[in-house]
């Protein structure tokens, strides 16, 4: 983080994520992955402008999403503990890894510089 202008790089994102019985680790890795991508944009670029409840930056050409230039490297740790209820003990993976992105991008902050951040872009 640099003090002065406020910009904010992160460089690893580490996901850990309980997915039941992976029954396919290579694809339960991705959807991690992309759910860790949309958090990082959600953290720190993806900002919604609005007047008089009217979006302004409703589309991909003015909202600023990251692209794989921007992303940080990725490390995934898939937790199997097979769910009894799910087919194949299996569980969805879903976004799960979307929730605690940018909080934890927020908290990272923090401790660098002791500033608290409590709204989203």
């Amino acid at each position: 983080m640099d003090l002065d202008t406020g910009e904010v790089r992160v460089l690893r994102l580490i996901g850990a994520h309980e997915v039941g019985k992976a029954i396919n680790p290579s694809n339960c890795r991705q959807q991690v992955e992309g759910a860790l991508g949309m958090g990082f944009g959600y953290g720190l670029m993806e900002e919604c402008l609005w007047e008089q409840g009217r979006m302004l930056n409703a589309d991909f050409l003015i909202t600023a999403v990251p692209t794989a230039l921007d992303s940080p490297r990725m490390e995934v740790f898939l937790v199997e503990e097979p769910h009894p209820q799910g087919p194949f003990g299996a569980k969805g993976v879903g976004e799960m890894a979307l929730a605690p992105t940018a909080p934890a991008i927020a908290n990272a902050v923090y401790d660098a510089c002791g500033v608290r951040i409590c709204d989203l872009p």
